[in-house]
């Protein structure tokens, strides 16, 4: 094809390698992506998006790049897309990560909320985009040390993400001594137990009340939001920073109609609202603003 042909350049491979990876199917995988979970990619993660789907082809036994955009851009190729969307998301988590969130929640809220659920009060707590359940754990850890009942009263910790493959990592709830390290060896001896995985290497398992305060669910932010709550806190951390500016001011307008009115959302170091359906109360951390502010 001449350049003339191709004025685009759209037939260009953006990546040197064993599969034909274009700026065609760059830009139908990126277009899947924004309207399936709303990230946006530029050409300059062609590299990464290369890399982390070239499995998915040799899994599929496929040629080229070509024919990996025709499967997952046909609705029998559902189960592909959303394989794809789970493989271009980025899983970066640790227990107790970014602490002052967590020593912000046990000040700040945590009294209140193990008050309520002592009294037989309905107490609901969500970590969305929970990656593997680190999160979602040390939420839980959290709630446990100060209130180790909580596993038998009306408290529940919903963790969401679009990555069935993380889930079914937060489910097992098997971590690693390094994965541990963050967290407190009192804490570590009373709501964890020692197991092999499958490969036979010791690993820490997460105990029953750990278990039975954590949910994990399948949920892709942008799409339908079928939880009802309210809920007294959310974690939504480092995920927003992959959408653009209306994805993002969706996204907070949704949180808002969902956080009760005295809740608190916490967001990762790099992350902002400017919505004003919230009012910044402390180190990326917001509340809901008064509806007459909101307005």
């Amino acid at each position: 094809m001449t350049a003339t042909s191709d004025p685009l350049g759209l037939a260009q491979d953006l990546v040197a390698g064993d599969y034909p990876f274009t700026r065609s199917d760059f830009r139908r995988i990126s277009r899947m992506l924004h309207e399936d979970v709303g990230i946006t990619l530029n050409e300059t993660k062609a590299p990464l998006v290369y890399a982390r789907l070239v499995k998915r082809l040799r899994v599929l036994g496929l040629r080229s790049f070509k024919d990996y955009c025709i499967i997952v851009g046909q609705a029998a190729g559902a189960d592909e897309r959303r394989a794809m969307a789970a493989a271009l998301t980025t899983n970066v988590t640790r227990f107790f990560r970014e602490p002052h969130h967590y020593e912000h929640f046990r000040a700040a809220q945590l009294p209140a909320l193990v008050e309520r659920a002592r009294r037989g009060g309905r107490v609901r707590l969500w970590s969305a985009g929970c990656s593997s359940g680190e999160e979602a754990y040390s939420l839980a850890l959290t709630v446990l040390a100060a209130c180790p009942q909580a596993a038998r009263l009306d408290v529940k910790i919903l963790a969401t993400d679009i990555d069935e493959s993380m889930l079914d990592r937060a489910r097992d709830g098997l971590f690693s001594d390094h994965a541990v390290a963050p967290i407190d060896r009192a804490m570590r001896r009373r709501w964890f137990g020692r197991e092999r995985d499958r490969h036979g290497e010791r690993q820490w398992s997460v105990g029953p009340e750990l278990r039975n305060l954590v949910a994990f669910k399948a949920h892709n932010l942008n799409g339908a939001w079928p939880m009802r709550g309210p809920f007294q806190t959310i974690f939504c951390r480092n995920v927003a920073i992959y959408f653009e500016e209306p994805v993002q001011d969706a996204l907070w307008r949704r949180m808002a109609s969902i956080l009760s009115p005295d809740g608190l959302l916490y967001l990762g170091h790099s992350e902002r609202i400017t919505s004003p359906e919230f009012k910044h109360v402390g180190m990326t951390v917001y509340g809901r603003a008064r509806s007459d502010q909101a307005a």
